[in-house]
């Protein structure tokens, strides 16, 4: 009787946690939710400069095999990003009606056009701006920055 109990507790602890949003169902979704949060968001810091960049993209793996030609860094906590999802959907560039805006903090960086992977050179433009983010699942996240 014991182990029927305590699988039963299990259970409905793993139901408790899906239901409040703290344990992501699928594998692909929280693969692509960590990678949205690997290249985009950043919320120790207020606004980049050319060096911040430089340093992000390398350390953020982004410059490994080729310079990635753009990346927006995101300065807001994961809970105000993740806000955007409840917001009412909108189309994105690919077509689907996945997608959410908002206003955040950003550092924009381009490539200089003139580098070489791995030691890749960025130029940043820091605002507050509108972005628009891809979000899936239930409860929805975000995984994809879209503009």
């Amino acid at each position: 009787m014991a182990p029927q109990r305590t699988h039963s507790l299990l259970l409905l602890l793993l139901l408790t946690l899906l239901g409040l949003g703290l344990v992501q169902p699928s594998y692909g979704q929280d693969h692509m939710y960590q990678r949205f949060l690997r290249q985009h968001v950043d919320p120790d810091v207020s606004t980049g400069s050319d060096g911040y960049c430089n340093l992000m993209m390398q350390r953020r793996k982004m410059t490994l095999h080729q310079c990635k030609r753009f990346n927006t860094f995101i300065h807001e906590s994961i809970w105000n990003i993740r806000s955007i999802c409840s917001t009412a959907n909108i189309l994105c560039k690919n077509g689907k009606m996945n997608c959410h805006e908002g206003v955040m903090k950003v550092t924009d960086c381009k490539e200089t056009g003139n580098s070489k992977a791995p030691n890749c050179r960025y130029r940043a433009k820091a605002s507050t701006r509108r972005v628009v983010i891809a979000c899936e699942g239930n409860p929805e996240v975000p995984v994809h920055f879209d503009r």
